[in-house]
């Protein structure tokens, strides 16, 4: 991978045990990788799960602003952040906002956010989108540029439960997105591949000042 290659992250917003998230962020990065950017080499995508960087309710004694990380934990997740020039953030709606887990792991950092860019997938009884707005104002607070498209998944339109328990609160279904869902996501992937081709220079000059 050279220095001219996007790296995107496909970021699993929930640590539940059970989640849809991982799911969900596979349907992502699967429809990304036969968008057009990827196809030809400009942009390289992963994904990047919170439950394999567990992190600890904020403990670091200097806010993250200032970059000064006393723990390794903070310090391995800095470093996993650090290596994308764009996020594509998978969050479930938890209470009318986004997972504990997934503000805790931005509120961990700064630095790594500031002058990125990120777009959103919301999935829920009512597609994320009260999640999604939260999360937005947070992306915000810490420089990071969202995308306006947004994907929100309906957990009764875009999710199949045959052959599971009605009754059964456990039971995932198994993902199956209606078509204009993945025509949705291939413009918010668009978006963040412009807007991040874009940014990468004054990204640069900041990180090199």
């Amino acid at each position: 991978m050279d220095g001219t290659t996007t790296r995107l992250a496909v970021v699993v917003g929930s640590t539940r045990p059970g989640r849809r998230g991982r799911a969900v962020a596979d349907w992502v990065a699967g429809v990304a990788a036969g968008h057009d950017a990827v196809v030809t080499g400009r942009v390289a995508v992963e994904v990047l799960d919170l439950a394999d960087h567990p992190l600890p309710l904020l403990d670091e004694p200097v806010p993250a602003m200032f970059g000064s990380y006393a723990h390794e934990h903070t310090r391995r997740w800095s470093a996993a952040v650090d290596r994308f020039d764009a996020y594509v953030f998978v969050t479930p709606e938890y209470n009318h906002s986004l997972p504990a887990a997934l503000k805790n792991a931005i509120d961990h950092l700064y630095a790594e956010w500031d002058g990125k860019v990120a777009g959103v997938v919301g999935y829920g009884v009512q597609g994320g989108t009260r999640a999604a707005d939260h999360l937005r104002a947070v992306l915000t607070e810490v420089r990071t540029a969202v995308v306006p498209t947004q994907v929100g998944l309906s957990l009764f339109a875009d999710v199949d439960y045959a052959g599971t328990d009605p009754a059964d609160p456990t039971a995932t279904g198994r993902l199956a997105p209606r078509d204009h869902q993945a025509e949705a996501l291939g413009a918010l992937l668009d978006e963040v591949v412009r807007w991040a081709v874009a940014l990468r220079p004054s990204t640069a000059a900041s990180r090199s000042a």
